[in-house]
């Protein structure tokens, strides 16, 4: 397991410097849209994930994946950048890039992430609601949700924007009861 200042000082300046690159090439909207589609692919690969992160496999090896998962999917800048990862031995940390990009993104975009967990699926009307709560919290211009679906809630939601955390669980609200009434003994 990567230690995560180590991770994090080694992510941090590639999606620093990818986000500079798109910014003065005036080319944003068209990388960011290929960082998403790198994101969502290997989101979906785990094999591909595992690929990049062996380093039992070659660098030409990594190099013609790259070509044919996303030659021909990604602006050329994109492309250049994978390359480079792999020339420097820190393909490895592309998923960790991604999100640190994805940060960078809605930083310049003030859009807000929400991370929501939930016992149900939510309807359309329920992360509208939450999406209007997160706005007037934090000032963003739009949200992000991440959803994440865990029965264990018995039921409500768990919101978490940034630092902060709205806890309207029924696992959350017996939580509270149980130390209100253990604290009262």
């Amino acid at each position: 397991m990567k230690s995560s200042s180590v991770s994090q000082a080694v992510v941090a300046p590639y999606a620093e410097a990818l986000m500079s690159l798109a910014q003065e090439q005036n080319n944003l909207e068209a990388i960011a849209n290929d960082v998403r589609l790198i994101g969502d692919t290997l989101a979906d690969s785990v094999e591909l994930s595992q690929l990049f992160a062996s380093p039992l496999i070659g660098a030409n090896v990594k190099k013609g994946v790259i070509e044919n998962v996303f030659g021909s999917q990604v602006n050329a800048v994109t492309k250049s950048f994978l390359l480079l990862l792999v020339d420097r031995k820190r393909i490895a940390f592309l998923a960790e890039i991604v999100n640190e990009f994805k940060a960078l993104l809605r930083v310049i975009d003030k859009v807000a992430l929400a991370e929501i967990t939930t016992a149900l699926k939510l309807s359309k009307a329920q992360e509208d609601s939450i999406c209007d709560r997160v706005k007037a919290m934090t000032s963003a211009k739009s949200v992000e949700l991440a959803v994440t679906i865990n029965p264990e809630l018995i039921g409500g939601v768990i919101i978490k924007v940034g630092s902060q955390v709205v806890d309207a669980s029924i696992r959350g609200q017996l939580r509270r009861l149980k130390s209100s009434l253990t604290a009262g003994v």
